[in-house]
């Protein structure tokens, strides 16, 4: 069987910077019983899961990032 090998191409209309997120100073969602964290970078919002902190972070705009609270809490997102 041959290998293959898959190239991440980046998304369209993708205008976000790589993040260097090593030096991040996370905070835990829920008073730290949440399985989120957040961290404020380079005026943008990263949010991981903090189970998992190798894996990757979404990245968001601070307008993302606000339409994304405002559906949590019209109950668009579950969180829990």
């Amino acid at each position: 069987m041959a290998e293959t090998t898959t190239q991440q191409r980046p998304l369209t209309g993708w205008d976000k910077p790589e993040l260097d997120l090593t030096n991040a100073q996370w905070q835990s969602s829920s008073r730290g019983r949440g399985d989120v964290q957040i961290a404020f970078v380079e005026g943008f919002i990263a949010m991981r899961n903090s189970a998992s902190p190798e894996s990757p972070s979404l990245i968001f705009t601070p307008a993302e990032w606000g339409a994304f609270v405002s559906g949590a809490r019209e109950g668009e997102f579950d969180l829990t």
